[in-house]
């Protein structure tokens, strides 16, 4: 029987890796040829780099929190103050922090503006890209279809969270001069509903913010990286009255799964895109 209830949720924990001499990195042993627990050989600011993203995932340091200075941490881990760095640049450039000049270094955050749209690549033909609007067509938890329980890792039966939502271009109450809201993209999105208890319609219309905003301040969970798989279709009738435009219309679908910490998926997207007006950009190098 499906729930359509969207129901609180429990956030992701982990421990925090000691301090002092026992917080000092380690080589991990591996099995030899021979059978032997031999010592796996990493470098010593990539074991750095690891006991830092521990600390991330267990919320030692909040999104948009700064973390303890270099000379602090190089103490704590008993490091040079070079290998911290080391660590901490392969660290932003993951997107996992931020170096603010003369501030220090932050925790990233969905709120951040450069960040809110990382993982959107649609861009208008003509002028500046402009913030989408939203509009929530559903929220529902059911069990996880077969598809989806594969990807997300699920078991069998478990349930997840399915979001519906069209963004458009324009605002939603235009003065005379200005163009009516157009729908661009039609959202289809899976969410692991252990994690996401609580999330419902009222709460996801209710946030003014980005949704992965909201999933990173009120469930725990950041997106840290994610994939994609591109292709053509043509609008179905009941997707084309959705977005606009006339049945059969060419459309690029765009299917995203999403990844938190530990590699461990925790969205999965599927998004039909109106190319009339928008292309995918995506930057290379």
């Amino acid at each position: 029987m499906v729930d359509n209830r969207c129901m609180p949720e429990f956030g992701v924990s982990a421990q925090t890796p000691p301090l002092g001499a026992s917080s000092a990195p380690k080589p991990a042993p591996v099995s030899s040829a021979e059978g032997e627990r031999a010592p796996a050989f990493s470098p010593l600011y990539r074991q750095i780099k690891g006991l830092i993203t521990a600390s991330l995932q267990a919320g030692e340091w909040q999104p948009g929190q700064v973390i303890p200075s270099e000379v602090e941490l190089a103490a704590r881990y008993r490091v040079s103050q070079g290998t911290v760095r080391k660590a901490i640049d392969e660290l932003a450039t993951d997107n996992l922090l931020v170096r603010r000049q003369g501030k220090g270094t932050f925790v990233a955050t969905h709120a951040e503006t450069t960040t809110q749209y990382r993982f959107l690549r649609l861009t208008p033909d003509a002028g500046a890209p402009a913030t989408l609007q939203r509009r929530l067509l559903d929220c529902r938890r059911m069990r996880a279809p077969a598809e989806v329980a594969r990807l997300l890792q699920l078991k069998a039966g478990e349930a997840a969270v399915q979001i519906r939502r069209l963004l458009l271009t324009g605002v939603e109450a235009p003065s005379p001069s200005e163009a009516a809201p157009r729908p661009v993209v039609l959202d289809d999105l899976w969410l692991p509903g252990a994690q996401f208890k609580g999330l419902s319609v009222e709460r996801l219309e209710a946030w003014r913010g980005p949704m992965y905003r909201l999933f990173e301040a009120e469930f725990a969970v950041r997106m840290i990286r994610a994939e994609e798989k591109l292709r053509a279709v043509a609008a179905t009738g009941e997707e084309a009255g959705l977005l606009g435009v006339p049945e059969g219309t060419p459309l690029l679908q765009v299917e995203r799964l999403s990844y938190t910490y530990g590699d461990r998926p925790v969205e999965l997207r599927r998004g039909l895109y109106n190319t009339q007006s928008h292309h995918y950009r995506n930057e290379l190098g």
